[in-house]
């Protein structure tokens, strides 16, 4: 897998002022955090995981493939960059998981039966519902 530690610490981070609630005091404090992970200079991911992550967030990366991620729901930057970093783990795992490769199975020959059965009544109900061939 990974080191999370390591990876932690290829991680950058901005803050900025926020916006919404919070008054006057939201003009003076700069609470919103911005991570920012550059994903093909990471030396924690291997060439394949780098890859696979390449394909599961092209659409949250960036030209230069850097993931950036924003948290300011809370009026603490100490809790936006925890909330943050928890969110950029939990994006990173998911991104990660390799999905398991589905086993066709074989159709009961039961199903098949009761499948056909069900046609041939739809199709006589509906033969019965036609005007009789008088000639």
């Amino acid at each position: 897998m990974y080191n999370k530690d390591t990876l932690l610490q290829e991680l950058t981070f901005k803050a900025v002022r926020s916006s919404g609630a919070g008054g006057q005091h939201v003009n003076k404090v700069s609470s919103k955090i911005e991570l920012a992970f550059n994903l093909l200079e990471s030396e924690v991911l291997s060439d394949l995981q780098k890859e696979r992550l390449l394909k599961k967030l092209s659409s949250r990366l960036t030209k230069g493939h850097v993931l950036i991620l924003q948290s300011d729901e809370s009026r603490s930057q100490h809790k936006n960059k925890e909330l943050v970093i928890k969110r950029f783990l939990d994006l990173i795992e998911s991104g990660l998981k390799v999905p398991k490769k589905r086993i066709p199975t074989k159709i009961p020959k039961a199903v098949i039966k009761k499948r056909l059965k069900s046609k041939r009544q739809l199709s006589d109900k509906k033969a019965n519902r036609r005007k009789p061939d008088l000639e």
